[in-house]
């Protein structure tokens, strides 16, 4: 075989010479990076395929299985180019994603890792022994000059950092960033050549966006004829006058029931327009929450906007390969689109991976706008990395976040010591019309047991228990009488959803109705019952219960009762759930200002020691030893382990698990919307007694459907009548 013509990628008998691809790499990574890192963009990716030059490498494109690892040639070369310490302290950082740019950063390890044994960056950093004979890939030098990039502004930015858990923060945040815009450009341009034709462009009318936005408040207000709707609108009107300051960070406290959402996205229309930013990133605590919110966005700018869902319930139908559904997909790979709706999982643990599949999207929050909804759920462990790259995103990505919540945490502190020189600003300085949105009494009945709740719950014509555990919740159910729903993740997103929409139907007849729930309809779920039961549990969680009472003030007052029953709280449930029965017991005014901020100091005070330990820096010596794979893997939101078992209970879902079994792996994300989450204890049971079957293909399906009832859910511990 004649080898004088070095390729990266060959098929059907086109090639990609290794320059092209070299030299498009880096010059792509380098558009996609801010002014910052351009030139370390350019270096990494000039350099991160050079191991390609070899014979062994060459072979395996003619189909020799024999493996070669080409990634650690590139960190190698750059190292022989460090002059000083300095330099080799900076180059570590494009060695990092060089050498990881197909497995994911590596953790730095120490110097006596061996070159063979372990895989860690100074373990790769040691093999250049391995590439002689066939494996030599110097002729490199043929076509490409390496030179370290000019590292003074990076550096400087780095020494003005605070205390050494910054600097390494710092270091590693670049570091990510740069892999970032490397794999994305090594991604498009390979993708390009393989596939010539494939058309990612995304679009958005901003302006029309705008006026569509203006126009749907505009109407809403129309009717402003009571003290609420009046107060609200004023609410609105004071949060857009102070939204174009020039803080990068901006805090939207208003009440449930305010409109949120829809100033929310006008401030972010309005902040991307003025500052002429790319794109708006809407952020969501947990998929059982994000539809609505979709939902009203593509139903105001489905015409205006091609607007991605990236969470695990949305999936995209028209399988025409460069159909809008495909671009929107292949979108939520690297967020190249100008409007995204995301969970805060899907974002944050981006953020932290350590694969290019999860770190591609990093380098495409520049120029943004990113709105948290609901941000008082970010858990208090993960409080410094999310505020950290919070800081960093605003300070050298260019973009602007607007904090949303109905109970605003007071994160001054926190700010003032994990997000560096960012500013915040609050939008809503006079808060005197809150009272108008206090439309529920909170009531106190202590310590009682379920019968009596629903006794109580009797007394309304329409009612909701919202209780700590969906088993709490289906007894609760059980012991209802009349007319009667329930809503649990033990029911699919399917069928959650129908009974959601059953529920606001007898709400506007007026039909007399309870209904029970877990947590899952505190926020963004937009219901609204004249009697609101809530389990005690932690003061934001009780708060935003009561946003599903008297919602839209058509009585004077809703009740809200909070009830202690004989059930164990563990964990961050128990500190939350002590923090308001203390509250209680001192009977003060549990939805005032003043006791939102001392509920969040206690908890961020009793939290402050977990709170300051998660720190990729923890443990670090320098920049060569930062772990990022190990953090990246214990980097979880959601701590409790679940996995999604199908509920094959219809003809789509039988259609849908026969396509997986044939192959089809892009129907997984399909049978989301057909699926229910079990712990893992829960999931082994079910697995012993024969429930739940194991397919083939990995994916778990319910094996007997006389255990999942469309009402409730699946019970893995029924008894069918033939068993008993």
């Amino acid at each position: 075989m004649d080898f004088d013509v070095k390729n990266a990628h060959m098929i059907d008998g086109r090639n990609q010479t290794l320059e092209e691809h070299l030299k498009n790499v880096a010059k792509r990574a380098a558009d996609n990076s801010i002014a910052l890192l351009k030139q370390e963009c350019y270096s990494t990716g000039l350099s991160h395929d050079i191991g390609k030059y070899s014979v062994s490498f060459q072979k395996r494109l003619y189909g020799n299985p024999k493996k070669y690892e080409h990634s650690s040639c590139g960190a190698i070369e750059l190292g022989k180019l460090v002059k000083n310490n300095d330099e080799k302290a900076m180059t570590y950082m494009l060695q990092y994603c060089i050498a990881g740019h197909h497995s994911g950063l590596p953790d730095g390890g120490t110097e006596v890792d061996s070159a063979d044994s372990d895989s860690t960056l100074h373990s790769k950093l040691k093999r250049e022994g391995n590439y002689t004979g066939e494996s030599d890939y110097s002729s490199y030098k043929d076509e490409i000059e390496l030179k370290l990039p000019d590292y003074t502004d990076v550096y400087k930015i780095l020494k003005t950092s605070k205390n050494k858990t910054e600097l390494i923060e710092k270091y590693a945040f670049f570091t990510r960033y740069l892999f970032s815009c490397l794999t994305d450009a090594d991604y498009i341009d390979t993708e390009i050549f393989y596939s010539p034709d494939t058309d990612r462009e995304l679009n958005a009318d901003f302006e029309k966006m705008l006026d569509i936005i203006n126009e749907e408040l505009e109407n809403r207000s129309i009717d402003s004829d009571t003290p609420l709707k009046k107060a609200r609108k004023e609410l609105q009107e004071q949060a857009f006058r102070n939204c174009l300051s020039d803080s990068r960070i901006n805090i939207l406290d208003m009440p449930t029931g305010s409109g949120k959402t829809l100033c929310s996205m006008k401030i972010a229309l309005k902040k991307l327009i003025k500052n002429e930013k790319k794109r708006i990133i809407y952020v969501i605590p947990y998929t059982s929450i994000i539809e609505q919110t979709a939902e009203t966005f593509d139903n105001l700018f489905g015409d205006y906007a091609d607007i991605v869902q990236h969470h695990s319930n949305h999936c995209f139908d028209d399988e025409n390969e460069n159909s809008t559904a495909e671009k929107l997909k292949r979108s939520t790979e690297n967020w190249d689109a100008p409007v995204i709706i995301t969970t805060s999982v899907q974002f944050f643990q981006s953020l932290y991976h350590y694969k290019g599949s999860g770190l591609r999207k990093l380098h495409n929050l520049a120029d943004s706008v990113i709105v948290f909804d609901e941000v008082h759920m970010l858990p208090e462990e993960y409080l410094q990395p999310c505020l950290r790259a919070i800081g960093f995103i605003t300070e050298y990505l260019n973009s602007e976040v607007l904090f949303l919540s109905a109970t605003m945490p007071d994160f001054s502190e926190l700010f003032e010591r994990y997000t560096g020189n960012a500013t915040y600003n609050e939008l809503i300085k006079d808060k005197s019309v809150f009272r108008y949105f206090q439309k529920c009494r909170y009531i106190n009945l202590g310590k009682t047991d379920i019968e009596n709740i629903v006794l109580k719950a009797d007394d309304y014509n329409s009612s909701l228990i919202i209780v700590n555990s969906r088993k709490t919740a289906r007894e609760v159910y059980r012991l209802l009488s009349g007319k009667k729903y329930h809503l649990s993740t033990y029911m699919t997103p399917y069928d959650r959803s129908k009974i959601i929409k059953q529920i606001r139907e007898d709400l506007a007849n007026g039909e007399k109705i309870t209904a029970v729930s877990t947590s899952l309809v505190e926020a963004g779920v937009d219901l609204d019952f004249q009697a609101v039961f809530r389990q005690l549990a932690g003061l934001d969680s009780i708060l935003q219960s009561g946003g599903r009472c008297n919602r839209e003030g058509k009585m004077e007052y809703g009740d809200v009762f909070i009830f202690e029953i004989d059930e164990s709280i563990r964990g961050d449930m128990k500190i939350r759930a002590g923090i308001v029965k203390d509250m209680l017991e001192r009977d003060i005014d549990i939805t005032s200002e003043k006791s939102i901020r001392e509920y969040y100091m206690r908890l961020f005070r009793y939290s402050d020691d977990i709170i300051d330990q998660n720190t990729i820096a923890k443990d670090c010596n320098g920049f060569d030893n930062i772990p990022f794979r190990t953090y990246a893997e214990g980097f979880e939101f959601i701590k409790d382990e679940t996995i999604s078992v199908v509920i094959n209970n219809n003809s789509e879902t039988e259609k849908l698990v026969q396509q997986l079994e044939y192959g089809d792996k892009n129907i997984r994300r399909k049978l989301q919307r057909y699926s229910v989450s079990l712990k893992k204890h829960e999931l082994d049971e079910a697995m012993k007694t024969g429930i739940i079957d194991e397919k083939k293909c990995g994916v778990f399906v319910l094996a007997n459907n006389d255990y999942y009832r469309n009402e409730t859910g699946l019970d893995i511990h029924y008894q069918p009548s033939y068993i008993c």
